[in-house]
């Protein structure tokens, strides 16, 4: 092989995870990808490869470690994902802020732009994927609270603080989890960020309601006047949700493992 020739082992490696991959989203599919960050598609320093200057500023920026892993491995992977559905290398996207910080592709293209959304807990990456719609994504580790009861009766509504401190031990834990995360997943689709009060709309705090459709709060001015809102669970110990629409659309969950890519169906924690 003459000098010069020899590609690149991570441009390699990117471009085969990019070939494996299924089609990104049609207009009626939000795509909600979980990716574990203890086995990654790709090493966290291929994926770093991939981000922009800011971007590995602010991971370098991060104290602890598991931190830092998280951010390069979801970021990394969006990349991967939204250059794939674009048809460009993952390092050339470019993106945008909202008022409230929230992302978006510099260049989302076609009458049925892309929107995405990232959220990171624990083990997981959520990652959604869609077209034409607003989405949202959140995701958490299940985990004792000793101020449960002050934050749901502080920022939920009295019916589902009301809901939620009916039950007791892990169905309380459960209940309030449910709840947050459906919550935060619709904020994030709205891209309000902390200027949404959370007790200004209502969702279910039972987790074994997995879809429903809520409306999307009483705020003044243009905006979405429901959300499809999906439960899920990537593994015990952990609850996610996706907020998506209008209009309304069919989810497409899947996750990576140590196998490669599965199907992930909306489950019960």
């Amino acid at each position: 092989m003459r000098a010069g020739t020899a590609r690149d082992p991570s441009e390699e490696l990117l471009r085969a995870i990019a070939c494996a991959l299924p089609p990104g989203p049609r207009d009626d599919e939000v795509h909600a990808w979980a990716v574990p960050v203890d086995v990654p598609p790709a090493p966290p320093e291929v994926l770093r490869s991939v981000l922009s200057a800011d971007e590995r500023e602010r991971a370098d920026r991060f104290r602890f470690e598991d931190d830092r892993r998280r951010y390069i491995i979801g970021r990394g992977v969006l990349r991967v994902l939204l250059g794939h559905c674009t048809g460009t290398e993952p390092q050339r996207l470019a993106f945008e802020y909202g008022q409230h910080g929230k992302p978006a592709l510099a260049e989302p293209g076609g009458p049925a732009p892309l929107a995405f959304n990232v959220s990171h807990s624990g083990r997981w990456v959520l990652i959604g994927v869609t077209r034409g719609r607003a989405v949202g994504v959140d995701l958490e580790r299940i985990r004792p609270l000793a101020d449960l009861e002050a934050i749901a009766v502080r920022h939920f509504t009295a019916a589902e603080a009301a809901r939620i401190l009916a039950f007791r031990g892990e169905r309380r834990t459960m209940a309030f989890f449910a709840c947050w995360t459906r919550k935060e997943a619709c904020v994030k689709a709205e891209g309000a960020g902390l200027s949404k009060p959370l007790d200004r709309f209502e969702v279910s705090v039972l987790p074994e309601d997995t879809v429903g459709r809520i409306r999307a709060g009483d705020a003044p001015g243009p905006g979405p006047t429901h959300w499809t809102l999906w439960s899920l669970a990537p593994e015990p110990g952990y609850l996610a949700a996706v907020a998506a629409g209008p209009p309304d659309g069919t989810l497409v969950p899947r996750k990576w493992s140590s196998a490669g890519i599965e199907d992930w169906s909306p489950s019960s924690p």
